[in-house]
């Protein structure tokens, strides 16, 4: 049976362009679940990098588990790097939410390393139709040697490493230290994974490494100052108040020896500098914007349009600089917030993630280049396609109205979505504007951006926008898991291959903040440059709203509202910062269409 199942691959891969002509839209082509899932290769090897981040004499190494096909044809890989495969350590966050007086934003445990199972759905599908897949631990987690560092060059120099293992340079070693080749793929390899494990494959795509022929980054960072920082304002993931670099690092520190990296943890916890919130060359560090020239991989981008956690910017930026430099790229954005599209619409998933595969890994025309470019869930379960992304609409300046100054004082102890609320009455804590009830439906897509010319007086350095839609409609609340299952490929014991299923949960609101920008206005000329501000003096502010794409129903209207602290996501410093809005000549521009 095996050998007919070789046999069968080889001339299903052959016969690709056949394939694809004869099969219908959107259907999986090329490859098929021939191979037995069972009797698969699972193996583990230690790959060698060119950096020893841990300072102890010797180049780091990378723990790598594999499971391909029992097959003698060359088959493709893919990669899903990690620093959770261990778990996590429990560390306390940063005191300093609250400038008056242990859990990771990005953390999802999985299987230790040492089981050779694999977490997800990636292995069971993939690896009958002919792929191998790989698990590699980040630098300083799980199996590996060194120090992690949030997205530190020695990080994305680790899984580098894993690539050119697979194409034959550099050094694979097995358990005894003997020698291991990665004879049996054809280099070819696709980097894929959520959150962290979504922000290496950009990390390394960014490197120009030849073999990575294409990224799925999901819910994935493309700086890491845009998720701890925001022009110049030390800004939390939400729901993760007071974590930072350092606290992310010591979190997925592998736990056997935590004390080789104590100079490096005190290292991060001095550079990242969260007195000013300044970018700086330790941020620079980890921006992968600078290297988006050097990007060959193909690009299919998913992101959830609630995430909070690792914010729509980082979609709506990275994707602005791959199209500045040709790359080919395809976008999905959800209703969701923090999480993989296999739990929110799984076949559709499932078929375009295989069709993507067999494109750029296979190298088989599915068609899936010459469809659609962005697939937008632009309500709960309603989704469209367009050609481009963000809409070619026209920008729109939308006025903050005209009159005298208006002022509010900051109170730290209220929520922003508090602050939003009831838009026709008075607020002694915020600015708010509204258009008119809408004519019709109005979409918004892409990166708005805000003026504000205020002044402020007070501790408080942070001005915050915040886009809301009012106007009552059924809205997404949560993602709800149910007791029903579905298999998606075969398993054996500890991995069975089926996943529960999962649906929307949805409410009724009268409103929604769409999406929000914040700016410490010390940073009004750059965000790398702290520059006091004098108590009372008018200055115009000008900064960028989180990246986002949403339909304003007709009948309902824009309006927004500007705030000081975001109880949320922003330091908190003492109440009673006093802010002055100069209405006409402050405006938010936006892509309408």
């Amino acid at each position: 049976m095996r050998l007919l199942a070789r046999s069968l691959t080889v001339l299903m891969v052959l016969a690709g362009s056949a394939a694809t002509a004869a099969a219908p839209a959107h259907a999986a082509t090329g490859t098929r679940p021939v191979h037995d899932y069972a009797t698969a290769i699972r193996e583990q090897v230690w790959v060698q990098t060119p950096v020893d981040s841990d300072f102890d004499g010797r180049p780091d190494r990378v723990a790598v588990r594999i499971i391909r096909p029992d097959t003698t044809t060359r088959v493709p890989v893919i990669f899903q790097a990690s620093p959770y495969y261990a778990g996590l350590n429990d560390i306390p966050n940063h005191d300093d939410v609250d400038r008056d007086g242990g859990v990771s934003a990005l953390a999802s445990a999985a299987n230790r390393a040492e089981t050779i199972t694999f977490a997800g759905y990636l292995d069971n599908y993939f690896v009958p139709r002919g792929y191998a897949v790989i698990f590699a631990d980040s630098l300083g987690s799980g199996g590996s040697d060194g120090c992690p560092t949030s997205g530190g060059r020695n990080e994305t120099l680790g899984m580098k490493a894993v690539i050119d293992w697979l194409n034959g340079r550099a050094p694979g070693f097995d358990a005894t230290g003997a020698p291991v080749r990665a004879d049996w793929t054809t280099g070819r390899t696709g980097m894929i994974g959520v959150s962290y494990n979504g922000t290496l494959p950009n990390a390394v795509a960014a490197t120009g490494v030849r073999g990575l022929e294409t990224i799925v980054p999901i819910a994935a960072i493309s700086s890491w100052y845009d998720y701890y920082r925001a022009d110049g304002g030390v800004v939390a993931p939400g729901g993760f108040q007071g974590e930072d670099t350092d606290i992310l690092a010591k979190a997925v520190l592998t736990r056997s020896n935590p004390e080789v990296c104590a100079g490096e943890m005190a290292r991060l916890e001095r550079e990242q500098d969260r007195e000013t919130g300044d970018y700086s060359p330790y941020w620079a560090e980890r921006n992968y914007l600078r290297d988006a020239d050097r990007v060959r991989a193909s690009v299919l981008l998913v992101h959830g349009l609630h995430d909070f956690n690792v914010r729509t910017r980082h979609a709506g930026q990275w994707w602005d600089a791959l199209g500045r430099n040709h790359v080919p790229r395809k976008i999905w954005l959800h209703q969701a917030g923090h999480t993989d599209p296999f739990n929110i619409r799984r076949a559709e998933w499932l078929d375009t993630l295989h069709r993507w595969f067999e494109q750029w890994l296979y190298k088989i025309d599915t068609g899936v280049m010459r469809e659609p470019v962005a697939d937008v869930e632009v309500a709960p379960n309603q989704w469209v396609t367009s050609r481009s992304w963000p809409l070619t609409g026209r920008e729109t300046t939308l006025r903050l109205g005209a009159g005298p100054r208006q002022t509010f004082v900051d109170d730290t102890s209220r929520a922003a979505e508090s602050l939003a609320a009831a838009p026709d009455g008075t607020d002694p804590n915020r600015f708010a504007h509204l258009t008119a009830p809408l004519p019709k439906d109005v979409r918004l897509s892409g990166t708005p951006e805000i003026t504000v010319r205020a002044d402020l007086a007070g501790d408080s350095p942070y001005l915050t926008a915040l886009l809301v839609d009012y106007g009552t409609a059924d809205r997404f609340v949560r993602v709800r898991t149910l007791a029903e299952q579905d298999c998606v490929g075969p398993g054996i014991d500890g991995d069975p291959g089926c996943f529960a299923k999962r649906e929307y949960v949805t409410a009724p609101s009268d409103y929604e903040v769409v999406t929000r920008g914040w700016i410490d206005v010390r940073n009004r000329i750059s965000p790398s440059r702290t520059t006091p501000i004098t108590a009372g003096k008018a200055y115009t502010f000008r900064f960028e709203l989180q990246s986002t794409d949403h339909v304003f129903a007709a009948g309902h209207r824009i309006g927004v509202v500007l705030i000081s602290t975001d109880r949320d996501h922003t330091l908190r410093y003492p109440s009673g910062t006093v802010v002055g809005v100069q209405p006409g000549a402050s405006f938010l521009t936006a892509r309408l269409s």
